[in-house]
């Protein structure tokens, strides 16, 4: 799927990107912990998460994340829009709360990057 689709499917506004909208996207991981997204997120996937600090986008950045999807219509300050058009990460702004978001790329295809969790974190997660 590009980002246009995405940006179709979610209803959703190109705060950042407008020139990324036929980035093809395959992958999506979808948090708010961005301990989570640098512990299980793949390079090359959409980040959906409800955060709009300048946080995600430099976790973003970090991992070589194609874009972020901000859920929940959440506001967006200057400073979180400014870095995302300095480190060139295309946002997407959607009213959807993260579980539809999700449900919705899912459905058309998209399926989820995480990375494989270690048998000895299954078993300590028990």
């Amino acid at each position: 799927m590009t980002l246009r689709e995405i940006k179709e499917l979610l209803d959703a506004e190109i705060v950042v990107g407008e020139d990324k909208l036929d980035l093809e996207i395959k992958t999506a991981f979808g948090a708010d912990l961005m301990s989570d997204v640098l512990a299980f997120a793949r390079s090359g996937c959409l980040l959906i998460t409800g955060l709009s600090n300048p946080q995600a986008v430099r976790t973003a950045y970090a991992l070589d994340i194609a874009g972020i999807v901000v859920c929940r219509g959440k506001a967006l300050t200057d400073k979180f829009i400014d870095i995302a058009k300095e480190l060139g990460i295309p946002i997407l702004w959607t009213q959807f709360i993260m579980f539809e978001a999700c449900g919705r790329l899912y459905r058309e295809g998209i399926t989820g990057c995480i990375r494989e969790v270690l048998v000895e974190d299954k078993q300590r997660a028990q």
